[in-house]
């Protein structure tokens, strides 16, 4: 059976289950088995070997169980690159794409500028930031070690320079930073205790720690970050879509030109303030 055919029954027993954009995942799932990209995926004309069979049915029947297509596939393309993931490690979510370009406005041409993302998971942002914006000086922190050591890996593999340290918040940076910093970045958990019994099943198969937290983190981090920015520069944070005026009152505090931006779904999903 041709490989188009098998992505056929794939789709309509993904869509049976209730999963979404089934076809897409279908591809993806067996792109990864054949290890090839889309066009040589349909170029194929030969079928699955019986031990390419059986790893294609066992990814399906492990994403209709909930399971991230990303656990599976290994990796998530997040605008010009692409992360490896994996399991106890925050999956980059498409809406966060919106952090980096708020992050990158708020650059503007600044030379060489220091940018810090905090909770960095894969190392999405930080690696983002640093492949669109050369010449950065780019550190990240996150208190988990499995985190840290797969941004690390990330930026190795992808030759970007990204200096990363595991600890609270802002707390692993070097002392000579403090007032020095050009932007503080963060995608830190948001989700509200309550709200996370309802989320799916494969969002809840990210670290709670990665989910929840409110707002708690958006203040903590506000406070912190005023001591290591220098004048002028900016805190951007990623917020629920519902948390756009109580973040924004926290940063307004302490910081000026305070502003809520929404993702392309018009949805509150950034705010940003600068340091007066």
């Amino acid at each position: 059976m041709r490989p188009s055919e098998v992505l056929t029954r794939a789709t309509a027993y993904l869509e049976r289950h209730g999963v979404e954009s089934a076809r897409e995942s279908a591809e993806a799932l067996m792109m990864t088995v054949l290890s090839t990209d889309r066009a040589g995926l349909y170029a194929r004309s030969e079928g699955l070997s019986m031990g390419e069979a059986r790893t294609f049915g066992r990814a399906l029947c492990q994403r209709c169980a909930g399971t991230p297509l990303q656990h599976l596939t290994g990796e998530q393309a997040f605008r010009r690159i692409s992360v490896t993931v994996r399991p106890g490690v925050f999956i980059p979510r498409p809406e966060t794409e919106v952090l980096v370009e708020v992050a990158l406005e708020c650059l503007g041409r600044r030379e060489e500028p220091v940018v810090v993302d905090v909770g960095t998971g894969t190392g999405a942002v930080a690696l983002a930031i640093a492949d669109e914006r050369p010449g950065s000086r780019v550190f990240a922190t996150d208190l988990s070690p499995e985190a840290v050591e797969l941004s690390t890996e990330n930026a190795a593999r992808l030759g970007l320079s990204v200096t990363v340290l595991q600890g609270d918040l802002l707390d692993p940076l070097p002392p000579t930073l403090r007032g020095a910093v050009d932007l503080v970045v963060s995608n830190p958990p948001y989700v509200t205790d309550a709200e996370y019994d309802d989320l799916p099943a494969e969002v809840r198969a990210d670290p709670r720690l990665a989910l929840v937290g409110g707002t708690r983190l958006h203040e903590r981090l506000a406070a912190g970050a005023i001591r290591w920015l220098r004048r002028g520069g900016a805190l951007a944070v990623e917020i629920g879509a519902s948390q756009g005026p109580e973040v924004a009152k926290v940063l307004e505090r302490s910081y000026e030109d305070v502003g809520i931006v929404p993702d392309l779904a018009r949805r509150d999903r950034i705010v940003v303030g600068r340091r007066p």
